[in-house]
């Protein structure tokens, strides 16, 4: 698909809202690609991620679907909105093990109230799919604490 982001800056504040979560630095999150509407992140496979059976915490790969989708949807909002999860729905389709995870997430209809997003996770290297989600963004006026 190809569309317009309202706000020109997107890259930007998509930048400046990952420097403040403290969860996507602590597992080491990499931006790698961004155009509006899409989202491709990366992270290294660390013993800390892994739940009892050695895989990929399957917290830790809703958080990269949803992470991927959410700000795909992001790039697509004004300068004075963002965008917050109401739905996500989340397949496991393999067990994560793999040096690296690559998680990659697209709006599929953009709307004036939300965003229909699709995302995937995958083995970066075999490009294996772990898991594979739908999200509903809901668009939401910025707030200031």
């Amino acid at each position: 698909m190809n569309f317009q982001p309202k706000n020109p800056n997107y890259i930007k504040a998509i930048e400046g809202v990952l420097e403040k979560q403290n969860f996507m630095q602590h597992i080491g999150f990499n931006l790698t690609k961004i155009t509006p509407g899409y989202m491709e992140g990366e992270i290294q496979f660390k013993d800390f991620l892994k739940q009892q059976s050695g895989f990929l915490h399957g917290g830790v790969i809703a958080t990269l679907a949803d992470l991927v989708s959410g700000f795909a949807a992001y790039s697509l909002v004004a300068e004075n909105e963002y965008v917050v999860t109401s739905d996500l729905k989340i397949s496991y389709l393999n067990p994560g093990v793999c040096e690296k995870v690559l998680a990659k997430g697209w709006v599929i209809k953009a709307g004036s109230r939300m965003h229909f997003c699709e995302s995937e996770v995958l083995d970066a290297d075999s490009g294996l799919m772990i898991a594979k989600a739908s999200a509903t963004m809901v668009i939401v006026p910025k707030v200031t604490l």
